[in-house]
């Protein structure tokens, strides 16, 4: 096991330093034009990023909440005398849920959070977090199998749960059964959904609609599996062109019933075509909520649905929120897409349905571009390729938007023939989205990576109420991280880089990730299920 840079307790000074702390002004971070004199021990307290209704940053105000929020049922703090397990000291602690953004304290015990104070507390072990960020551990809501390659590359990133939105290649009593073996537990949390196509195949359906009896079937084993554990269902039209929207309201008719929602990589992915646009895309997923009463996301909403339509896009789906529909939508911070030639996506009329040619396709891992003659290679060995297809405007209009979270849409696997997301989407949001660039504030990108997600799913899945936040009784799932370095390093050339400046990630209170790297000795994640009684 790696040496963690822990120290025994708070040294001598730790007040004396407790009180020249300040808030990291540079870079695009929340800038701070007033200070407040509630700062305990100081007279330059640090005020935070205030939020307006709902939690979400507001950078026109300053004002300051009254302090830590709680869990609910979360036990008091323990008084000025406890010891805690673990203390992490001097950062800049933000909980993007109550809009708490101060120079504090955290204490652990166990696998949860018990203190945040702004007096310094005393640990057993102690985490200097001083000029960094402490923020609830990172919940990447649309990824895949925690396979045993891929998964560090996320806790590199600052991921703690992972939850495999886009579906899964299992019913949920294997998928369970897989990762909760001692052997393959991951070192973060994981979940997942119903996958509509997978099912199908392994039902042996084939590239046909479904019969009424099929149908009755797939809503059977919708029932059966999200009582298993699985936390919703997704459906891919765009991959099952023969799939009908019949097909996909019976599943949402079963995932309203049970409060779950229902995940749509949607059916149409082109600005042009009329009737098999983006516009028809939406219309189809916010037809299956009107009518079913179903909760839906639209996955990676910059790559499928909203492409070089984003702004028209964005104003259907606020329309249907505003009309009371339950719709959200994801994305991951890149121009450019990823999937494998032999699917749907690349049937003929690609070039002019995605407003590219070959010269815009890449290998990743390789770094290839491709032409007509290796198009057709690669096409017969249905390799993954990397297509240069999303403006720029589109990615910077969705992470504007504050109904919008992350999720990456990638988990690495060995050969590394995978799009970089997979690796650096939630240091590249904070690093150059954020910082370098300012799209958005640092709080509101947190949201969009903890309690956003977390809040997503978590009414038919209580673990989620104690994670994406940092609060008393939370669980003790923490991602530090410096935000004048931290970036993402994996590129198309090599998407196997980690993430820098990411300095701890702790997992139900435990680092499985240090300064000097992920310890594959930790594996402490948890599954994350559905609860339905």
């Amino acid at each position: 096991m790696p040496p963690v840079r822990c120290s025994a307790v708070p040294d001598d000074d730790h007040v004396a330093r407790l009180s020249r702390r300040r808030l990291l002004l540079g870079g695009g971070f929340v800038a701070v034009t007033a200070f407040t004199a509630s700062r305990i021990g100081s007279s330059d307290g640090i005020p935070p990023a205030a939020t307006s209704a709902g939690g979400a940053p507001d950078a026109t105000t300053t004002t300051v909440p009254a302090g830590p929020a709680s869990v609910a049922g979360a036990a008091p703090a323990p008084g000025p005398e406890h010891v805690f397990e673990r203390v992490i000291t001097g950062g800049r602690v933000i909980d993007p849920e109550s809009g708490y953004d101060r120079v504090a304290d955290v204490g652990i015990d166990g696998t949860t959070i018990t203190a945040i104070s702004e007096v310094p507390l005393t640990g057993t072990t102690t985490i200097d977090a001083t000029g960094q960020v402490v923020a609830p551990g990172f919940i990447d809501l649309l990824s895949y199998e925690p396979n045993d390659y891929g998964i560090w590359f996320k806790v590199a990133d600052g991921v703690t749960t992972n939850l495999a939105m886009h579906g899964l290649n299992s019913t949920a009593g294997d998928f369970f059964a897989t990762y909760g073996d001692p052997g393959a537990r991951p070192p973060c949390h994981y979940g997942g959904a119903f996958d509509h196509p997978f099912m199908r195949g392994a039902n042996g359906y084939g590239s046909l609609a479904a019969t009424p009896s099929q149908q009755a079937t797939l809503e059977q084993q919708l029932r059966d599996n999200l009582a298993q554990g699985y936390l919703g269902v997704d459906v891919e039209p765009e991959y099952t062109p023969y799939v009908e929207t019949d097909e996909i309201l019976g599943l949402a008719r079963v995932a309203a019933e049970v409060g779950v929602p229902v995940f749509f990589h949607a059916r149409y992915s082109s600005p042009d075509e009329p009737g098999k646009d983006n516009a028809a895309a939406l219309d189809e997923v916010l037809r299956v909520a009107r009518e079913t009463g179903a909760s839906v996301h639209v996955e990676h909403l910059t790559s499928t649905g909203g492409t070089y339509t984003m702004e028209t896009s964005l104003a259907t789906l606020e329309a249907a929120r505003a009309e009371g529909l339950d719709v959200t939508a994801c994305c991951y911070p890149y121009d450019f897409w990823a999937t494998y030639l032999g699917s749907a996506r690349f049937a003929p009329g690609w070039e002019q349905r995605f407003r590219i040619g070959y010269e815009d396709l890449y290998v990743p891992g390789t770094g290839e571009r491709l032409t007509e003659e290796s198009f057709l290679r690669e096409q017969a060995r249905n390799t993954l390729v990397a297509a240069y297809a999303i403006p720029e405007d589109d990615v910077r209009a969705a992470l504007r938007t504050p109904w919008i979270m992350l999720g990456s849409d990638g988990i690495l696997e060995e050969g590394d023939n995978n799009h970089p997301r997979a690796a650096g989407c939630f240091a590249r949001t904070l690093g150059r989205y954020v910082r370098d660039e300012q799209v958005l504030t640092l709080p509101e990108a947190l949201a969009k990576m903890t309690i956003l997600p977390a809040q997503r799913l978590q009414a038919r899945c209580p673990a989620l109420t104690r994670k994406g936040r940092l609060q008393l009784g939370a669980d003790a799932d923490i991602t530090v991280f410096d935000p004048s370095t931290v970036a993402d390093t994996a590129t198309v050339d090599d998407p196997s880089q980690e993430s820098v400046g990411i300095s701890w990630v702790l997992v139900t209170g435990v680092p499985v990730k240090t300064p000097d790297g992920v310890d594959r000795s930790v594996r402490r994640g948890d599954p994350v299920r559905s609860e339905l009684a």
